[in-house]
């Protein structure tokens, strides 16, 4: 099949979603897809926090990893002294963990690049800038084998001629390399296996159609994209082999936060017969979480709602709106960027250690060395 990698080699990530260049954290802005591929550089922890916050880079591992880049980016062209420096990365640390709360590689990236600055504070000014970007870059790189992991142990889930459904984008935009859900596809279709994707729109900001499609599509991997509301229907009508997504956190239980829509999936999922699995790397669980009741869903604009229905602009929040525009009350919007599926609705964890079956709370445990 086109673009498909010959069986045993490692699919190369399709495109580089963060980079580290010269003091700067360098982007895709995913905010401009798939009309057009343009990058951007953050040389300020508020533009990176913006970007973020934004969504011009998403995805639980890729903000992680731009994370971490940011916290070298704070002191990169400082003239502080090694004290000055120690305080200026908790400073953007700080700062950087204040820009999305669900997702939990954020802040695990965030506190990692913390504790090795305290641990370089004997060190000259230079030589700890240096010291400091090269664990950023070690978790980039980290992030990047995670993937090829997972991919492998994904793929032996994925039978020759398979079609996968997806929802949100769990793919190399997602992360600094292969991706979660995808890299298991990516794995698959490097084996030599024909392998397929359906993938939901995933409103109301339309990761699903924008992302995982281009993505797919760049890398020759058939893709074909459905409304949210149609998964239950491509069940029904036994369209779907399995389903295979991300996670931006994962209790101690196996309860799963990831991207509005994901539980409504599972839920069809099981009624069908069709297995559930959620792909994430060690730096997703959150053992520290004793269940999914415990994670918080970050709540966002309205307008990423309005918008899109047409009631405001896009970007525009529903108080901008002027009185000439018409006299029609503005309805309200609930509009939370996550739901949590629960362990039992999941038929495996697919993790760089291999794929975790229930009961969860053991699995994870034994997989990673109880609670972090």
């Amino acid at each position: 099949m086109g673009g498909a990698a010959p069986a045993g080699r490692d699919f190369l990530p399709p495109i580089e979603t963060v980079s580290w260049r010269d003091g700067a954290v360098r982007l895709i802005d995913q905010r401009r897809l798939p009309a057009e591929l343009v990058h951007m550089e953050c040389r300020t922890v508020p533009e990176l926090f913006s970007a973020i916050r934004e969504l011009a880079v998403r995805g639980a591992p890729a903000i992680g990893v731009a994370a971490g880049y940011g916290a070298v980016m704070a002191v990169w062209k400082s003239r502080s002294g090694t004290a000055g420096l120690l305080r200026e990365v908790a400073a953007a640390c700080k700062e950087l963990a204040a820009s999305r709360p669900t997702a939990v590689n954020l802040f695990w990236a965030l506190d990692r690049m913390n504790r090795t600055a305290e641990s370089l504070s004997a060190l000259a000014p230079e030589e700890f800038r240096e010291r400091l970007l090269a664990e950023a870059r070690a978790i980039h790189e980290e992030d990047l084998e995670l993937s090829r992991r997972m991919g492998r142990a994904g793929a032996e889930l994925i039978p020759d001629g398979a079609t996968v459904l997806t929802h949100c984008n769990a793919g190399a935009l997602a992360t600094g390399g292969l991706g979660t859900a995808l890299a298991c596809v990516y794995a698959a279709v490097a084996e030599g296996k024909r392998v397929s994707v359906l993938a939901d729109e995933t409103r109301p900001l339309l990761q699903g159609a924008r992302l995982t499609a281009w993505e797919l599509s760049k890398a020759g991997i058939p893709v074909t994209v459905l409304c949210d509301n149609m998964a239950a229907a491509a069940m029904q009508q036994g369209r779907v082999d399995l389903v295979i997504t991300g996670a931006d956190r994962i209790a101690a239980n196996g309860d799963a936060a990831n991207k509005i829509g994901t539980y409504g999936v599972a839920v069809n999922a099981k009624h069908h017969g069709v297995p559930f699995y959620i792909a994430a790397p060690e730096s997703t669980f959150d053992r520290a979480c004793l269940d999914g009741s415990k994670i918080v869903i970050e709540e966002r604009s309205a307008a990423e709602v309005l918008g899109i229905a047409g009631w405001v602009g896009r970007g525009q929040e529903p108080e901008a709106r002027s009185e000439a525009e018409g006299s029609v009350p503005v309805p309200g919007v609930w509009n939370p960027a996550f739901d949590v599926t629960p362990a039992e609705l999941i038929a495996g964890l697919i993790t760089d250690r291999g794929v975790l079956r229930a009961p969860y709370g053991e699995s994870i445990a034994a997989a990673f060395g109880g609670r972090g």
